[in-house]
């Protein structure tokens, strides 16, 4: 058994503007950074035994407060892992919905309808993504038995993983908010994955809404 505290990075101006990041290395904004810092306050006291994170940019600036805020322990040294990085999106990474829907507008069609095997140009499916996702959580489950784990990556892994806990299909909008900056906490067991808890924003009380894409009603809508 292992016990996985799963952290969605901090805000980038690109979640700010609804922008398709993917895979893009982009950084976090002074929202962001606040949040990464709170993370790390809040995790100081917990029995925390590694800290993996996705090798983006995002992920690891959010990471590098959990690792430093030990309350006299020995720093956490990062482990970088590229396959927790978010879903690829390819031709449509960066670009705003607006231009989506101007520049690839048949593709946008195919991608609402939520489609588990459709992909863009140069990038992943949905289940594809999930293949890769599940792939990298039963490795650190492999990696670390009954151990607990802070994994900072992004929404969509988040998402696969809430999917494969709940029995969810892939295709089909997603289900449940994925804040920046929230906790996650999860146990896998073999093939089995339990959710503790989802969506802790306690730390984050006093910080403005986020905005968010709502898939289920295509719409821009805010997380508190």
């Amino acid at each position: 058994m292992t016990e996985l505290i799963l952290i969605r990075h901090g805000e980038t101006d690109w979640n700010r503007e609804l922008r398709f990041q993917g895979q893009i290395d982009v950084p976090l904004n002074a929202t962001g950074h606040e949040q990464a810092r709170r993370i790390g306050l809040r995790l100081a006291q917990e029995d925390v035994h590694t800290l993996v994170c996705s090798d983006l940019m995002r992920a690891q600036q959010t990471a590098l407060p959990v690792a430093q805020n030990r309350a006299g322990e020995r720093e956490l040294q990062p482990l970088l892992n590229a396959a927790l990085r978010e879903q690829s999106f390819g031709v449509i990474e960066g670009l705003l919905v607006a231009d989506i829907k101007a520049q690839f507008p048949d593709e946008w069609a195919q991608w609402t309808l939520f489609d588990a095997d459709f992909a863009f140009v140069g990038g992943e499916s949905v289940r594809q993504f999930h293949t890769r996702v599940l792939a990298a959580v039963r490795a650190l489950a492999l990696a670390y038995p009954q151990q607990t784990v802070a994994v900072v990556t992004h929404g969509g892994v988040l998402d696969m993983i809430y999917r494969s806990a709940k029995a969810l299909p892939l295709s089909g909008p997603r289900q449940t908010l994925i804040p920046n900056a929230g906790l996650n906490r999860v146990r896998v067991e073999g093939e089995a994955i339990d959710i503790l808890e989802w969506a802790d924003i306690e730390h984050l009380a006093d910080m403005p809404p986020q905005p968010v894409y709502d898939q289920r009603k295509r719409m821009l809508a805010t997380c508190p």
